[in-house]
Formats: C-alpha cells, sequence, structure tokens
C-alpha cells in the first residue's frame, strides 16, 4: 500500500448481498448475481477475477447503477445508492470514474474534447476545462496528442485518453471493466504502471474486472473470485496466491504460475512409485524467505532425496515470491520431520493430491 494514500481507511464500497435478476412476469429468470458482498477500503486496489458469463460485468455495472440491482445494498463513502433520488444519483455518479475494456471514445471529436467532454457537459469554465484536460494529458503522456483523433492512436494511448477521461471530474472510485484485455502484455504492464500511478498521485480507490489473474497479481492489494454469480472467494492477494481454498481460485493462479507437472513426467513418477503420485509437496516461499537455501538445508539435514519437479520465483505485489513442486522420497517418518523443519522456517508447505496436480 502507498503511503502517500495513508494508512488509516475507511471503506470507500461496500455491497451488501446483492443480487440481479434478470426477466420480468412471465419471462425465464436469469439469476446473475446472488448474494454478493464485498468491501474495498479507501486507497486499495481492489480487483474481481472470473471466467466470461461469471457476473463480472454485471456486478460493476451494479455499482454505478447503470444496472439497477434487484435486492441489495450499494454503499459508496457510506451512501446508499439505491436509495438517492435520479438527482442525486446523477450527482454521485460525478465521483465514480470508469474506464472500458473498448476505450468507448468519440471518434469525431480530438483527444482534448474526448476528456473535456463531461466537463462541457456540466457548463464548466472554459479555462477551467482547458487546465484541468491539458493537466491531465500530460500526467497519462499524451499532451503532445491533444489534437489528435482517437484513430491516430495506438490501443494502450486510446486506453490512456480513456484514464484521463475517468479522472476529469475528480473521482473517488475508479472502475475498470476488462481495461487491459484488449491490450498486448508490453502495453497491459504501462497502462497498470499508471494505474499504480493514478492511485499514488491522486489517492483514488479502484476496483477491477479481469479474467487477467496476472493483473490481479501485479497491481491489486486484494481480490475476490466470482463464479456463477457467487463470490467463492476473497483475500489479500499474497494469500489467494499463497493457499487458494477453492478449485476455481486455484485454477487461476495457476494461470500464472504455470506450475502443472507435464504428463510425461506424472506418468514417470507413478511408475517409480508403482502406485501413485505420493509425497509431493508444494512449498510457497514469501518475502527474506526466498533468499534462504532451505531446499538445500534440508537435504542436508535429513536422510531423503529431494527431486524438484517444477520452481519459478517471481514478484508479487513487490516481494520475491517463490513456488516449488518437490517430491519427497525416502522413510515415512523423516519425510515428516522434513516438512516440519521446511514449515518451521516461515515457508508454506503442503502435500498435494492426485487430483490437484
Amino acid at each position: 500500500m502507498n503511503e502517500k494514500v495513508g494508512k488509516e481507511f475507511h471503506s470507500m464500497l461496500i455491497l451488501e448481498d446483492v443480487h440481479k435478476v434478470y426477466g420480468k412476469g412471465n419471462e425465464k429468470k436469469v439469476e446473475a448475481l446472488k448474494g454478493i458482498s464485498l468491501q474495498v477500503d479507501k486507497g486499495e486496489i481492489f480487483g474481481v477475477v472470473g471466467f466470461s458469463g461469471a457476473g463480472k460485468s454485471t456486478l460493476i455495472r451494479c455499482v454505478n447503477l447503470l444496472e439497477r440491482p434487484t435486492s441489495g445494498k450499494v454503499l459508496i463513502n457510506g451512501i446508499d445508492l439505491l436509495s438517492l433520488t435520479p438527482k442525486e444519483l446523477r450527482k454521485q455518479r460525478k465521483k465514480i470514474g470508469m474506464i472500458f475494456q473498448q476505450y468507448n471514445l468519440l471518434h469525431s471529436k480530438t483527444i482534448f474534447h474526448n476528456v473535456a467532454m463531461p466537463l462541457i457537459l456540466e457548463g464548466r469554465p472554459k479555462n477551467e476545462i482547458r487546465q484541468k484536460v491539458e493537466q491531465l494529458l500530460e500526467f497519462v503522456g499524451l499532451r503532445d496528442r491533444m489534437n489528435h483523433y482517437p484513430e491516430q492512436l495506438s490501443g494502450g494511448q486510446k486506453q490512456r485518453v480513456g484514464i484521463a477521461r475517468a479522472l476529469v471530474t475528480d473521482p473517488d472510485i475508479l472502475l475498470c471493466d476488462e481495461a487491459t484485455s484488449a491490450l498486448d502484455p508490453n502495453t497491459t504492464e504501462a497502462v497498470l504502471e499508471l494505474l499504480r500511478k493514478v492511485r499514488a498521485e491522486f489517492g483514488v480507490t479502484i476496483l477491477m474486472i479481469t479474467h487477467e489473474m496476472n493483473v490481479i497479481r501485479d497491481v491489486c492489494d486484494k481480490v475476490a473470485v466470482i463464479e456463477n454469480g457467487t463470490i467463492a472467494e476473497q483475500g489479500a492477494v499474497i494469500d489467494v496466491f499463497t493457499e487458494p481454498k477453492t478449485k476455481i481460485a486455484r485454477s487461476f493462479v495457476r494461470t500464472v504460475l504455470n506450475d502443472n507437472i507435464p504428463k510425461s513426467i506424472q506418468k514417470i513418477i507413478m511408475e517409480s512409485s508403482q502406485t501413485s503420485l505420493h509425497n509431493i509437496y508444494r512449498i510457497i516461499f514469501k518475502g527474506s524467505s526466498t533468499s534462504v537455501p532451505l531446499i538445500s538445508n534440508t537435504a542436508k539435514n535429513f536422510s531423503i532425496d529431494l527431486n524438484v519437479l517444477h520452481g519459478m520465483v517471481t514478484e508479487l505485489q513487490g516481494s520475491p515470491f517463490g513456488n516449488l513442486l518437490v517430491e519427497f522420497k525416502g522413510d515415512q517418518e523423516e519425510i515428516q520431520r522434513a516438512v516440519d523443519y521446511i514449515r518451521e522456517h516461515n515457508a508454506v508447505i503442503r502435500e498435494v493430491t492426485e487430483d490437484a496436480i
């Protein structure tokens, strides 16, 4: 968490038991959201990840009431949006910025006018509009393009325009609906870095909807995994990556860690054991524990053999994060002693079952 944002938080966004049902009268009912509850604190970058059809886009549209929930509460800065009059809701929406997957830019307008449009519609003075828009275009690195048109820009540049436009009304919260899914990896990284800068410089709370777990890894503080209209799991990103509790969360984490044991190696292990995959452990190293030669020390201190099946070290929230799959061979009591030794040295270790490999 960036210190510029502050260390004391209050809830910027709270969803309480939000349901969304499509279909009226005799129409077939479709329950898109089934009791969603989550809390996003001020200054956080909170990610919601799920597969297509899980309810992600419906959820984010319920936050600013582009879709009105069938029941439940949507509170922003303690104000329940569902209790507001249309006039009051329009006022509150000015504090909610939104970034879209397909940019939603006006192709007949210049970059300057695309960013300025919300202020023009409010009837702000021209000198105020120019100063604000030029400041934001400078911030996103596009001041020299303000007289260009959207078709003259790359996808990443268009998304930067979208970010500037979303910030022009000084929002408290920024909603990102698959904001990087149309971008290549390098451009995605640049846009995520810009969003981190937005949080640091403006203190804006960010809610990100995505199907890309690498986006969650690279930029989010907390994550909720949505499946079939419900929250399957949520928590700090480091906790969900380290010990995902649900099958859907594990499947998303694996898209980033890519630690499945190839079938050919599984076959060799099973043939050598003549029974099944066993004594295979996942070992997670976080922070300073990644610099300790724990596997080497374990092999030296215990009468067992260690066979590393997969290994990687990456970065998670600015800290080293290591993930190993290791086969333990030897006396079962000695293996258990080795497992206890690893656990005592601040690494997470758990046995991997066949269906989890």
